[in-house]
């Protein structure tokens, strides 16, 4: 896909560090799938794996956590 933001490159297959930050639980994931821009950087995630890691934040919010860093899995 050629990328919203620049409108220069098309994206290419890699990796993205995401952050999430709700209520008192920050979460960092790791090596998350993405497609990003080679010319200026910008990172997009597709649903399915959007999805996944928001529903690892949930149950880590439901458990009481309030920092946690892991490298991204399939669910």
């Amino acid at each position: 896909m050629r990328c919203v933001i620049c409108k220069q490159s098309k994206t290419r297959p890699g990796y993205s560090i995401v952050t999430l930050e709700r209520d008192d639980l920050t979460l960092v994931i790791k090596r998350v799938p993405a497609q990003v821009c080679p010319n200026c950087g910008e990172e997009y995630v597709d649903e399915t794996v959007a999805g996944n890691f928001l529903e690892t934040a949930e149950k880590l919010a439901d458990a009481g956590a309030q920092v946690d860093i892991r490298e991204y899995a399939s669910a």
